[in-house]
């Protein structure tokens, strides 16, 4: 007895055959079209890099790129508000790329057409979300691009999240020197990564640094988004040095004494580093306020003239016009509260020797501090890796 369902299932069987058996007369006698429908197909076939749907897509390395043909417009905009991203089409019209980085965490729409050899126009769209700050880290970097600095400054990285697998972060960033000179990496903490030669940079050497971490993983679901090229140029060698013994700081440049000056190192009280210490920062003028530094409301002054800094933890070489007059400290006693104080005016204006300091000196130049009755100076305390010996610095390197 056949039931309703067989039957219902044996018809349904024998329209399928007769599809199959009408599929194949029709491959195998042609069609009515004799292969012009495939033959208005493009050829060009077109690749957005942000795959439709991903939101994990570069910020620098999304672009557009065509096989078998030109692009002939490409239209990225933001999503929802229709913002235009600029871009640009390559000359031989293979590719678009980005003109500027773009944002974390936004969501992009890409619009691409192109057309082969026969001029048949292919097309391709794609809707994404870039990484967003929560899943992507940054390293902020010192020196800068095109920079000219001493030969002590280090190259130096602070990422803004906690870096677990080390080694591939660091292998993903190679730092080399015109000299030749072997620059090996130094972890200071999960944040920061340091770069160095065994000795200072040789005076006028070019050193380059490729940034390569755009979607390295750095941490469990933490991916980099930079890639870039940074070169910066060592200038001259100045290494100044400090001796508290007699309050003087003899200034040396490329082998040759330029100067020895007085000058007020830490009180008693409040005594400076000794070591190696290198100019990270430079201001004709800044505040000093002593709360911000453990010293409570000891000093407050708000016009610091020629300052540069040489620790973070606030060690400057700077001018000094608050002194006493009618007895000078410099080249006899220190008063500071750890700095180390240069004769000057209020204003940063005349013919000082804190002036002629600050005009001679350059982001990167070394100072050293001895006989001071202080403790030297940590590595990591500033950019004052130079106090570490070789071998565990090296140690200290992942890769």
């Amino acid at each position: 007895m056949t039931t309703p369902d067989i039957a219902a299932r044996r018809a349904l069987g024998a329209c399928a055959a007769l599809m199959v058996g009408a599929l194949t007369l029709t491959g195998c006698g042609g069609n009515a079209n004799d292969g012009k429908e495939a033959a208005r197909t493009s050829t060009a076939k077109i690749v957005i890099s942000a795959k439709d749907g991903s939101t994990s897509a570069s910020i620098n390395a999304t672009g557009v790129k065509v096989s078998d043909g030109r692009l002939t417009e490409v239209k990225m905009t933001v999503a929802g508000s229709g913002q235009a991203v600029p871009g640009s089409i390559s000359a031989d019209g293979t590719s678009w790329k980005l003109k500027e980085q773009l944002e974390r965490g936004t969501k992009y729409q890409i619009s691409a057409t192109a057309k082969d050899a026969g001029g048949r126009t292919a097309a391709a769209n794609s809707i994404f979300t870039t990484v967003t700050s929560a899943n992507s880290f940054i390293g902020t970097y010192t020196p800068d691009n095109g920079s000219t600095v001493g030969v002590g400054m280090p190259v130096s990285f602070t990422f803004d999240k906690a870096i677990s697998d080390r080694k591939t972060v660091q292998s993903h960033i190679t730092v080399t020197s015109s000299s030749g000179q072997k620059v090996v990496g130094h972890w200071f903490g999960p944040q920061r990564l340091d770069f160095r030669p065994e000795e200072y940079w040789k005076a006028g050497s070019k050193v380059t640094m490729k940034i390569d971490l755009d979607g390295v993983q750095g941490a469990n679901g933490v991916y980099g988004v930079q890639k870039r090229t940074v070169t910066f140029t060592v200038g001259r060698s100045q290494v100044s040095t400090v001796d508290v013994n007699t309050q003087t700081m003899t200034v040396v440049r490329d082998g040759q004494t330029l100067k020895t000056v007085p000058i007020s190192a830490g009180s008693p009280q409040h005594t400076t580093y000794n070591g190696q210490m290198v100019i990270a920062e430079k201001f004709v003028q800044t505040r000093m306020n002593g709360s911000t530094v453990g010293f409570g409301g000891e000093y407050d002054i708000a016009d610091v003239p020629h300052a540069m800094r040489l620790t973070s933890s606030g060690t400057f070489i700077h001018g000094n016009y608050w002194y006493n007059k009618g007895n000078p400290p410099f080249g006899r006693e220190g008063t500071s509260h750890g700095c180390v104080g240069l004769a000057d005016v209020q204003g940063a204006q005349g013919d000082t020797t804190a002036k002629w300091f600050y005009d001679n000196s350059l982001v990167g130049d070394v100072v050293i501090v001895k006989h001071s009755p202080d403790k030297t100076v940590a590595p990591d305390n500033g950019l004052n890796g130079w106090n570490m010996p070789w071998s565990e610095w090296i140690a200290g390197s992942a890769v």
